[in-house]
């Protein structure tokens, strides 16, 4: 099997590129197993070296087998990525645009002047779309553990609670039963609230009638899962029931048409068109999802700007919905691996709607 590294190298011969600074976190930990922060990646054809302070020296030693590890910190760093690159005749040099701040970038091309800096236009993380078994297997992981969490937040939800006693519950259970942390901070949005698409978790009390949007996710080995359901404290009005399976058939359409060989562009289209077909396409505002891996949000895109072409090994989130201002929303989010002939579902909690 190819290896991460491996995959890294034959992109940079293919773009004329001689050496790689990494300083993104994900992307160190893809190329290296680093968990750590306040480290570099420096990869050539021949050698590879991570470069840290004194704090994480023994950390990248045992995390990081094949790398040398260099303990220099600041500009100290910055002269041995130079005189690295000098010695090996390395003159093409990549790094991360999209993550680097702009003092980061002026501070290491003063420092390297005069080594060309090449933007890599998001090479560098490209490989991690495409997820091996093992990584499929740690989001799998997480999608089943967020699974139970939601049985157990059921049981947590009822009138006089907040939205912030909800989501304290759930990330409480989620690591106590081995999430490493959470994907991105939990969404428990009621009533009103629940037509904003990333509410945060207010003192609201739960109300009957409402809707409750539960939006989370755990992490399995630096791999994060992610799912939505929409319920039903009582018995919610006949406009929200009606929106919520508009948005069931959507999210149901799109799983329907998943397959290798379609673009995010085509996917999406699937959900939006039916939400547009019931007067709701307003109200509809972001895309039909994103892949899910080391990041909760990455490549691809499920969207109307979507273009990339789905393959098999891709991760992504379907996650259609409808937000009524003053009124309350709806989401639904399935987590999906695309397969050979269609896709495996990680989710597998119920979508009928739950009536508390």
């Amino acid at each position: 099997m190819t290896s991460n590294l491996d995959k890294l190298r034959q992109l940079m011969e293919e773009n004329a590129i001689d050496a790689v600074i990494i300083s993104e976190d994900r992307n160190k930990r893809y190329y290296s197993g680093y968990t750590g922060t306040d480290a570099y990646l420096l990869i050539l054809a021949e050698s590879r070296f991570l470069i840290t302070d004194f704090r994480y020296i023994e950390q990248a030693k045992a995390q990081c087998p094949g790398y040398e590890i260099i303990e220099a910190f600041g500009q100290k760093a910055y002269e041995f990525i130079k005189q690295t690159c000098e010695e090996t005749g390395a003159k093409r040099i990549w790094f991360e645009d999209d993550t680097l701040t702009f003092k980061e970038y002026t501070d290491i091309k003063a420092a390297l002047d005069p080594l060309e800096l090449v933007p890599d236009s998001g090479s560098i993380a490209k490989p991690r779309i495409l997820k091996t078994p093992k990584e499929v297997n740690n989001i799998r992981k997480a999608a089943k553990l967020a699974d139970k969490g939601f049985l157990h937040i059921l049981d947590f939800i009822r009138p006089g609670v907040t939205e912030r006693e909800i989501a304290l519950e759930l990330e409480f259970f989620l690591r106590e039963n081995g999430s490493e942390g959470l994907a991105f901070p939990i969404i428990a949005a009621s009533g009103p609230n629940g037509a904003l698409p990333h509410a945060e978790p207010t003192d609201d009390k739960l109300e009957y009638g409402t809707l409750i949007t539960l939006d989370f996710g755990c992490v399995v080995n630096g791999y994060c899962s992610d799912m939505t359901r929409t319920v039903a404290l009582g018995e919610p009005p006949e406009k929200l029931k009606e929106v919520y399976h508009i948005v069931l058939e959507a999210q149901k359409r799109a799983l329907d048409f998943l397959k290798p060989g379609i673009s995010g562009i085509e996917a999406d289209k699937q959900a939006r068109d039916h939400i547009f077909s019931h007067g709701y396409g307003d109200y509809f505002g972001h895309g039909l999802g994103h892949g899910v891996g080391l990041n909760v949000h990455e490549a691809p895109r499920l969207s109307p700007r979507g273009e990339t072409i789905l393959e098999p090994g891709m991760v992504v989130s379907v996650e259609p919905g409808i937000y009524l201002p003053g009124l309350g929303g709806v989401r639904i989010e399935d987590l999906v691996v695309i397969t050979e002939n269609g896709f495996d579902n990680l989710v597998s909690s119920r979508k009928d709607l739950i009536i508390l």
